[in-house]
């Protein structure tokens, strides 16, 4: 994993189309916007978790277990 220091109005490059933004610093918490072509999805990790899951169920129903 790569970790880098940014300050607020600075940006990360991700390839020659994505930018990650820092927008404001609030205590431990980091704000930033995206910058990506609009056929690149965007998602927190949590919710990109759960689609993951509902495309392997509808792929293989037996392989993902019903909670």
């Amino acid at each position: 994993m790569l970790v880098l220091s940014r300050a607020v109005g600075e940006s990360i490059a991700i390839g020659d189309e994505i930018a990650l933004h820092i927008v404001e610093l609030n205590g431990n918490q980091v704000k930033f916007g995206i910058h990506a072509p609009a056929g690149v999805n965007v998602h927190r990790a949590e919710v990109h978790q759960k689609i993951r899951k509902r495309q392997a169920a509808a792929t293989h129903p037996a392989a993902v277990p019903n909670p």
